[in-house]
């Protein structure tokens, strides 16, 4: 799923997602959402590395993956898709 978001946040010169993820993170934290409070950081950073976190296979991108406020970027159908590709991929 991490994929198709940077997928889509790249194909959007004005970062829609990016910006979005920002209000939702922001939304979260004022809600005393805590694990939300390391994501403000990380999206105060330049895109190419937060792409990087939401690609990086290493345990610490995964667990951040975990609390990602990327939701909403794709749409119910995307998500869908992408559920029904990873089970087809498993019954292979």
């Amino acid at each position: 799923m991490a994929r198709q978001i940077v997928a889509k946040i790249d194909a959007d010169p004005r970062r829609e997602g990016l910006e979005h993820a920002k209000r939702v993170c922001t939304r979260w934290v004022e809600r005393g959402n805590v694990p939300a409070r390391e994501w403000i950081a990380i999206l105060q950073r330049p895109w190419a590395e937060i792409r990087r976190i939401l690609l990086d296979d290493s345990e610490e991108s995964q667990r951040l993956r975990q609390n990602d406020p990327f939701c909403g970027i794709l749409s119910p159908a995307e998500r869908w898709e992408i559920y029904r590709e990873a089970q087809r991929r498993e019954a292979r």
